[in-house]
């Protein structure tokens, strides 16, 4: 007779295989060959809350392996959180079981997976976030991070990264089970590599057990030890049988095979009512909880409400005598600043580049806002980021009471991470490196904008005036990438990001503001190398013109009934003054200017504002850095952009503007010819 613990396992591989099978789409056999782990890691190790699953204290479990979510959904019907309706329309309009999971933290979910390799890099944030939080509040917060990886996870190259940081840190918080069951998509494993895995993560200085997956009693004591270790992450290689359980029409184990991984078993060698036959569950009835499941997690449940009521306890009687902290925890938790920021206070200097205006605004952070991780991927003496740096120190092993993450060169794995820690919360995450290295985030940077993470990436080097390092280094066509993303709508119907490439420092420290103030999407603020002349003031201040920016746009140069309306961000935007001064004094022509931070925030204020910055029915002349299209949707059809249609060349900044065609004279000649004059 089957243990109760078999039976279990065995309901969520049933449950698993009767999504796929009706959907007709998905992932049967790992789901089949993880069930024993998920099952005894959720009944008798993982800690939350039945009652209130996003208890901030609760232990997390992040997915890397997407492609197994009815692994995850399966097992989470047996806590109550999924029914069977739930599970019958998997991967169905509508339904709360889609193909990927997606955050849904009251149905136990903490993380949208799917990009192989970005599930584990957020897990790996989180425990960062953990190991901080409780650097501050005391060791009552020994949160479990816990991670489930698949053969691709482990093969995806964001896995170096994420392995050596966690390795380096120490993260003994951090438990990340591998699913190695020799099976892959569209091959066997022996046919891609031969690595050897263990070496590899010891090697990055963690601990490594290879255990039998299908054997509860191994893996009982492997989450065991892992809970005990003390100096460094586990890695629990779990060997596993792809299918475990399948079985063909005759009767006979079908296990292991690669057909089984991305099809319904039906559509296999293996017979789908047969094996679910021998898997305990009635062909006829297939969402079921098993009678005898369900009684074991219904005492399951009882027991996890009763733990969690003795660590509510606990942090009531730390409250009790830190009333203080108790406080600032709770400011943590809200995700926003605390009270008291003035951003006027800022003081920055005459001309500075944009990087060094923002490494101002990160100092000034740097003493108001405790809970920020400020990252940068081996660049902070350039990307500025070191003016939080100098405020605080680099977390390390057994440290984690500074506030700045030494990423190294890996810009994914930062970035992943960062979304990490925003899903953990309790903390703000930065992260910077060079613009035109967004291109090695941008899987990070769409899976944070489908969560809705309020990251904020500082990109520095924002355009061709990187100069002498050439084309490699120089961004020509990052701005137009990044800005799909502000035309993207999230599940909330809003713009998916907010990217902001301030004209000044002014600007810059406005900018820093409102990224601050974004608690709903990401945030990007793409930031110059070189100085750019400060725009003048036309109210009382400087900063106070620039608060207009928090409207995505706005006229930075006003007069009555212009002749044209000149507009920009960034650098090119003190050009358009350069220019304007000359078409005012040889062609006497009356000029508006626009500074337009963000396109995406412009576009939603209201039809009447957008008018009354650039109108239609004036002749409008744009300037951009990058490919023309940054501007031509806010030009229109009838206006004319002049932008760098082509890779950059090795040359100083000044020398590449002249060649370009980026100075006040030739915005006047660009604006005589668009104007016939």
């Amino acid at each position: 007779m089957k243990t109760v613990d078999l039976q279990a396992a065995d309901n969520i591989r049933a449950l698993a295989v009767s999504m796929v099978e009706k959907a007709k789409s998905g992932h049967p056999g790992g789901p089949m060959g993880g069930a024993d782990f998920m099952h005894i890691l959720y009944s008798e190790f993982l800690r939350f809350d039945p009652d209130n699953m996003s208890w901030h204290a609760r232990d997390r479990f992040f997915m890397d392996a997407g492609h197994l979510s009815s692994l995850m959904y399966a097992q989470y019907s047996l806590l109550g959180k999924f029914s069977m309706e739930d599970l019958s329309n998997f991967r169905q309009w509508g339904s709360v079981t889609p193909g990927h999971p997606e955050v849904d933290v009251e149905r136990a979910i903490e993380n949208t997976s799917g990009p192989l390799g970005q599930g584990h890099a957020m897990g790996v944030g989180a425990a960062i976030a953990a190991k901080f939080l409780q650097a501050k509040f005391g060791n009552w917060m020994d949160q479990k991070i816990y991670g489930f990886i698949s053969d691709g996870g482990i093969q995806e190259e964001i896995s170096q990264g994420v392995g050596r940081i966690a390795g380096h840190l120490g993260l003994n918080n951090f438990i990340m089970f591998f699913d190695s069951n020799d099976v892959q998509l569209s091959t066997m494993t022996d046919e891609v590599t031969t690595e050897d895995t263990a070496m590899k993560y010891e090697s990055w200085g963690w601990k490594v057990v290879t255990i039998d997956a299908h054997n509860h009693d191994e893996i009982r004591k492997a989450l065991k030890d892992a809970n005990a270790e003390t100096e460094k992450p586990v890695l629990i290689i779990g060997k596993t049988i792809m299918g475990k359980g399948c079985v063909t029409a005759e009767g006979e184990m079908f296990e292991g095979h690669c057909e089984l991984h991305g099809q319904p078993i039906g559509a296999t060698g293996a017979d789908y009512e047969k094996t679910l036959e021998n898997l305990g569950s009635d062909p006829k009835d297939p969402f079921k909880i098993f009678p005898e499941v369900a009684a074991h997690y219904a005492q399951v449940l009882k027991d996890k409400a009763a733990a969690a009521q003795e660590a509510y306890a606990k942090e009531e009687a730390w409250r009790k005598d830190n009333a203080a902290l108790a406080a600032k925890l709770d400011q943590f938790l809200t995700g926003k600043m605390p009270e008291g920021i003035d951003f006027s206070e800022i003081v920055q200097k005459e001309g500075v580049a944009s990087r060094a205006a923002g490494s101002a605004v990160l100092a000034y952070l740097a003493d108001k806002v405790e809970n920020m991780i400020v990252s940068s991927a081996d660049l902070s003496n350039s990307d500025k980021t070191d003016g939080f740096l100098k405020k605080t120190r680099a977390i390390q092993k057994n440290d984690f009471g500074g506030a700045f993450l030494q990423s190294g060169v890996a810009e994914l794995s930062m970035a992943a991470i960062a979304n990490g820690m925003a899903l953990h919360g309790g903390v703000i995450p930065v992260v910077g490196t060079f613009f035109v290295f967004s291109d090695y985030m941008k899987p990070a940077i769409r899976l944070g904008a489908i969560q809705e993470l309020p990251v904020k990436y500082v990109w520095t080097h924002d355009a061709f005036r990187v100069g002498e390092d050439g084309p490699t280094h120089q961004p020509i066509e990052q701005e137009a990438q990044i800005r799909l993303m502000e035309k993207v709508q999230n599940h909330s119907h809003k713009n998916s990001f907010l990217a902001l490439r301030p004209a000044d420092a002014a600007e810059t420290t406005v900018a820093w503001k409102m990224a601050m103030e974004n608690t709903d999407v990401s945030t990007g603020l793409i930031l110059s190398r070189q100085g750019i002349k400060d725009l003048p003031a036309v109210g009382a201040s400087r900063y106070e013109d620039a608060l207009q920016a928090e409207k995505g746009g706005y006229l930075v140069q006003k007069v009555e009934n212009p002749d044209v309306v000149l507009i920009a961000n960034g650098s090119e935007v003190a050009t358009l003054f350069a220019g304007a001064a000359l078409l005012e004094e040889k062609k006497g022509l009356k000029i508006n200017i626009a500074s337009i931070p963000s396109e995406g925030l412009f576009r939603s204020q209201d039809k009447a504002y957008q008018e009354s910055v650039i109108p239609t029915d004036k002749p409008i002349f744009g300037m951009t850095a990058g490919l023309p299209v940054n501007l031509e949707g806010l030009a229109g059809p009838n206006g004319k952009v002049f932008g760098l249609g082509h890779f950059g060349y090795s040359a100083p900044a000044g020398v590449l503007d002249e060649k370009f065609g980026f100075t006040g004279e030739n915005v006047y000649n660009q604006v005589v010819e668009l104007l016939g004059l």
